[in-house]
């Protein structure tokens, strides 16, 4: 299995991460993807990666609620790192317009930069989306370019922004809100071709149930893979074996 979003530098697991990572070994897991948030988050995903090198695989990107006055010093950062070690992917990006709508012009202005790297670099981008899909779909069709692939991560939408992601050439990460008993994603999930999705946990938030309002941790990714197997009335082994192969496909676009 192939974890596609997890914070596993977070301070949350500063106390037990070597145990919380053992466990997620031991369930079979071949790779922890990371996602940065801002500069303050790259020492810590930078050391694991070090640590783990072929396990521990990290993104490098500026996320949309890390995006104040001076912002386009982060960016800087962004390209500077870019220019010396081979991410995975550009993330986490997008718009985020609940908790505060300030600083919208300049997520926007973040987020198509951020595209412009990922098409400079070959790189896939991973996409968080929060109050804000339709806006963030907005400016990918503004980027207009059909070889911008990725992840719109912790997806919890309708079947019509389902449909739309897959549209635009995306997948959808699914995560622990799909085992949440009104997360919506039991109108959505079979209704959806397997191979447009992926797994993650985006640990250690949203914890699956019945971890839900816990840490969560990558090991309970197992059961996500469950739950979809359960709404697709389909085999957990059938869920892993695809959504790996599909995560693994974008890799291919970093090689």
């Amino acid at each position: 299995m192939i974890e596609t979003h997890a914070h596993i530098y977070d301070e949350k697991y500063d106390e037990d991460r070597t145990e919380m990572l053992q466990r997620a070994w031991d369930l079979g897991i071949e790779q922890i993807w990371m996602p940065n948030c801002d500069h303050t988050t790259i020492p810590g995903m930078m050391q694991l990666a070090k640590t783990f090198p072929d396990k521990c695989l990290p993104m490098i990107g500026l996320h949309p609620t890390y995006v104040k006055e001076g912002f386009e010093k982060e960016l800087e950062i962004v390209e500077e790192w870019l220019n010396k070690y081979k991410f995975i992917a550009i993330g986490e990006i997008g718009m985020d317009l609940f908790w505060d709508k300030t600083f919208r012009a300049q997520q926007e202005e973040a987020f198509l930069f951020q595209c412009k790297l990922a098409r400079k670099h070959n790189l896939w981008i991973d996409i968080h989306c929060r109050e804000a899909f339709w806006e963030t779909v907005a400016l990918i069709e503004k980027f207009a370019d059909s070889s911008l692939t990725g992840i719109f991560h912790c997806f919890i939408g309708t079947l019509e922004e389902a449909q739309k992601v897959i549209d635009l050439g995306f997948k959808l990460g699914i995560g622990g809100v799909s085992t949440f008993k009104n997360g919506g994603l039991d109108k959505v999930l079979p209704f959806v071709d397997l191979e447009n999705l992926v797994l993650e946990t985006d640990s250690p938030y949203l914890a699956p149930t019945p971890y839900r309002g816990k840490r969560n941790e990558v090991s309970y990714i197992d059961l996500v893979a469950q739950r979809v197997a359960d709404l697709k009335q389909i085999t957990k082994q059938e869920v892993i074996a695809r959504t790996t192969k599909t995560a693994k496909s974008l890799l291919t676009l970093a090689s």
